[in-house]
C-alpha cells in the first residue's frame, strides 16, 4: 500500500505511514513506534483489521495466480508496500517463470527493501520504481523499460485507491493508467468500504487523515466506477472472501462471521 501524498525524498518516521501500518497489521517488523501507535487505533475501532489486511493479501496471491492461469506474463504493481512473502513475482513466476513484474511505491522504506529483495529474482524479470500514483505518466514511462505494452498488462492496484482521495481524482488515475495498456490486459482492485459500518470507518479514516494519507472509504457504487468500459471476470464485484475462496483462505471476522467489508474485483480491457 503506498501513500500518494508521501515523497521518495526522505524517511520520514515522525508520521505515521500507510505502508508501514499495513505491515504491523501483517505482524511485520518493518515499522516504527509512530506507525505502530497510528495502527493501534485502527485496531481499536476495528478489531478485524489485522483479518483484513490477510484477506487482501490471500486475494491478491489468488487474482495473481489466475490471470497467470490464463497466460498473462506481465504485471504491474502499483502500491506494492514492504515486501512480503509471497510476494506478486514469486506468485505469477510459479505459474510463469518468464513472466515480467514491475512493482511501484513511493515509501522510501519500501524502496531500500526492494533493492535487497530484487538481489533474489532473476535479472531483468523483476523492478521496482519509485512512483507517485497521482502521476500515472511518469509510472507507465517507468514501467515500459521492462514491460512491453504492446502485449497484455496486468494493472495491480489492490488496497491503494481507499488511499487516494476524490481531490486527487483517481478515477482519472486508473483511466489513465488503463489507456496505454494493450486489449487482453486486467485491472485487479481492492477497496475498503463503510457501507457495512459507516461510523466506524468515519473514525478509523479519521486515524489515516490525521497521519498525513488522504484516506477514504467508497460505497460499491462508487467502487464499480473504476471498472467502466470493462469486461468483469466471474464472479464480479464482490467481498473478498467470496472471489474464487480457498479453503481455510482468510475473510472472515473471527468475532462474529461477518465478511470483511473489502470490495475485490478482477476485469478484462476489450
Amino acid at each position: 500500500m503506498t501513500d500518494a501524498r508521501r515523497s521518495t525524498d526522505h524517511l520520514d518516521t515522525g508520521k505515521p505511514h500507510s505502508a508501514r501500518m499495513y505491515d504491523y497489521f501483517l505482524g511485520g517488523k518493518d515499522n516504527y513506534p509512530v506507525d505502530a501507535e497510528a495502527a493501534d487505533q485502527v485496531i481499536s475501532l476495528f478489531p478485524a483489521v489485522r483479518d483484513m489486511a490477510r484477506t487482501n493479501r490471500s486475494f491478491m496471491h489468488r487474482a495473481s495466480r489466475l490471470l497467470a492461469a490464463r497466460g498473462v506474463e506481465q504485471f504491474l504493481d502499483i502500491g506494492t508496500g514492504i515486501p512480503t512473502e509471497p510476494n506478486l513475482h514469486q506468485i505469477v513466476q510459479d505459474v510463469v517463470p518468464h513472466a515480467r513484474v514491475v512493482y511501484a511505491d513511493n515509501d522510501p522504506i519500501v524502496l531500500r527493501h526492494a533493492e535487497a529483495l530484487l538481489h533474489s529474482t532473476a535479472e531483468g524479470r523483476t523492478a521496482y520504481v519509485a512512483g507517485d500514483v497521482r502521476e500515472p505518466g511518469k509510472i507507465v514511462a517507468a514501467a515500459r523499460e521492462t514491460l512491453d505494452f504492446s502485449r497484455p498488462v496486468a494493472l495491480s492496484l489492490v488496497a491503494l485507491l481507499h488511499l487516494v482521495a476524490d481531490e486527487d481524482e483517481p478515477r482519472r488515475i486508473v483511466r489513465e493508467l488503463l489507456e496505454p495498456l494493450a486489449p487482453g490486459s486486467y485491472l485487479t482492485l481492492s477497496h475498503a468500504t463503510g457501507d457495512f459500518d459507516p461510523e466506524t470507518w468515519e473514525r478509523v479514516v479519521e486515524v489515516y487523515r490525521k497521519g498525513g494519507t488522504a484516506a477514504q472509504v467508497r460505497t460499491r457504487a462508487e467502487f464499480a466506477e473504476f471498472f467502466t468500459g470493462l469486461e468483469p471476470v466471474d464472479p464480479g464485484l464482490v467481498l473478498a472472501a467470496r472471489w474464487h475462496p480457498e479453503p481455510g483462505a482468510p475473510g472472515q471476522d473471527r468475532r462474529g462471521g461477518e465478511e470483511i467489508p473489502l470490495y475485490v474485483a478482477v476485469a478484462r480491457k476489450p
